[in-house]
């Protein structure tokens, strides 16, 4: 077993050394030192995580400090959970606080309410697990977006680290296809390109991408090495978090019987499609991973609500079925009718047959969220020939749910904060940039500025992704 593939070896701290600090983390960071490569890591993401976060908290503050606050607050945020804070405050908030941030402080403050019927079905489509711990987090005295961001942050933090460890493992493992000449440099690349990816902003707004993320690349690095509790259980969480969190079972069973795996050899050749490793016991752990929506329609019940009432509630967002990534023909037809009504420059002759508000503005957001799937189909297919299945077909099936079950006037909503979670996205654009140092700075100064414009737009209340 390679040095990249070993598990993580805790070694004991010496004595004295750890005074004064808990024994889990003093041998936690025992182990970082020992490891250059963990330790490389642990820089690296460091530095992108607050390099990134710096830029989107400065472009938030200017967008909103130079153009205002926006109107949209009064009608999205009729609470005003998401200002109030002062002139400064507000302008503060305005990176990490805009449209769904609304109905999660909502969660957090009041609870789902299922009793109250309609008026409050809406908000069972957001799941529990981010809001909720919002909730124990202001039990402190946090104020809740403070706790939301901490979350985000922390957990943001974790996902950078995962996506540089990944990286490293699955480039250089052994018969890995077109490895790049220096993983590592590989692994660096894919944690910028996720820190400054152009919808990198909701990594630290009070939404649930950071925290999903973490999760899933948890679900991963436990089925690499053969934890299958840990790797249930990261899943169940992630299940709580989002609905897509169903589909991380999905590459969790392809790694346990075909792998690669690290805690054991296989037990048949790659040769077939047999399974190279048998089910065993531990193969059960995996069903928490559905337990995590199954506890949240549970708890929902118990409260006096519908037992299906996540998945009712999308008909409220316009969700949908479009047959099985149906939704992918949508939104390029959504996207051709968006194409000539700008084009057009008019708004008398509505091209759509189904859409609200100025038309010329769903035009752009047709084309945009159009823009973001065509440009995902290279990194899509790159991704089956550099890493291991199972991480093509977590890509596969966590675009299933929204891509066929499009929403109706704008089909591809929300698909870029989709694609921003999926990190094999990541890890394939550093293994591809790793080989091309001259598209580096293009790449990455065009993400940027599409990063600080989104930013500003979300600041300002203007709809993103």
């Amino acid at each position: 077993m390679s040095v990249q593939e070993r598990d993580l070896v805790i070694a004991p701290a010496p004595p004295g050394r750890a005074r004064g600090i808990p024994s889990g983390l003093a041998r936690i960071a025992v182990a970082l030192r020992a490891d250059p490569e963990r330790m490389l890591a642990v820089r690296e993401s460091a530095r992108a995580l607050v390099s990134s976060r710096v830029l989107v908290l400065s472009s938030g503050i200017a967008a909103a400090a130079l153009f205002g606050l926006g109107s949209a607050r009064n009608a999205y945020d009729p609470p005003g959970l998401t200002g109030g804070f002062g002139r400064v405050g507000d302008v503060l908030a305005a990176s990490v606080a805009r449209w769904d941030s609304a109905w999660y402080l909502a969660i957090a403050h009041w609870g789902y309410q299922p009793a109250l019927g309609a008026a409050t079905a809406a908000r069972t489509a957001y799941f529990p697990l981010y809001p909720l711990t919002m909730r124990a987090l202001s039990w402190t005295g946090l104020p809740l977006i403070g706790a939301g961001v901490l979350i985000s942050l922390c957990a943001f933090a974790f996902a950078l680290y995962g996506v540089h460890r990944l990286a490293v493992l699955e480039l250089r493992r052994p018969g890995a296809l077109r490895a790049p000449a220096s993983p590592t440099s590989a692994a660096r690349l894919a944690v910028l390109a996720t820190a400054f990816s152009p919808m990198a902003l909701f990594f630290s707004a009070v939404f649930t991408d950071a925290l999903y993320m973490a999760l899933s690349i948890a679900v991963f690095a436990s089925a690499r090495r053969g934890r299958w509790a840990a790797a249930g259980l990261a899943g169940g969480l992630a299940a709580a978090t989002r609905s897509t969190g169903l589909m991380l079972v999905v590459p969790a069973l392809i790694l346990y019987l075909y792998g690669p795996r690290t805690d054991r050899a296989p037990e048949r050749e790659a040769a077939t499609l047999r399974p190279r490793y048998r089910l065993r016991a531990d193969v059960l752990w995996l069903l928490l991973v559905p337990a995590g929506i199954a506890a949240y329609a549970v708890g929902l019940w118990l409260a006096g609500g519908d037992l299906l009432a996540p998945f009712h509630a999308e008909h409220a967002w316009f969700r949908h079925f479009a047959g099985p990534y149906g939704g992918a023909w949508d939104g390029l037809v959504a996207g051709w009718d968006g194409a000539r009504q700008l084009l057009s420059m008019q708004t008398h002759h509505v091209y759509f047959q189904l859409a609200g508000g100025n038309p010329m503005i769903a035009a752009q957001h047709n084309l945009t969220a159009l823009a973001f799937l065509l440009a995902a189909i290279p990194a899509f297919v790159g991704i089956f020939r550099r890493l291991p299945f199972a991480y093509g077909a977590y890509v596969l099936a966590a675009l299933a749910l929204p891509l066929s079950y499009p929403v109706t006037p704008q089909p591809l909503m929300s698909l870029p904060r989709y694609l921003l979670v999926l990190f094999p996205l990541a890890i394939w654009a550093g293994a591809f940039l790793a080989e091309r140092p001259r598209l580096r700075a293009p790449v990455f100064v065009g993400s940027v500025a599409l990063l600080i414009f989104f930013t500003g737009q979300f600041s300002t209340w203007h709809w993103v992704a």
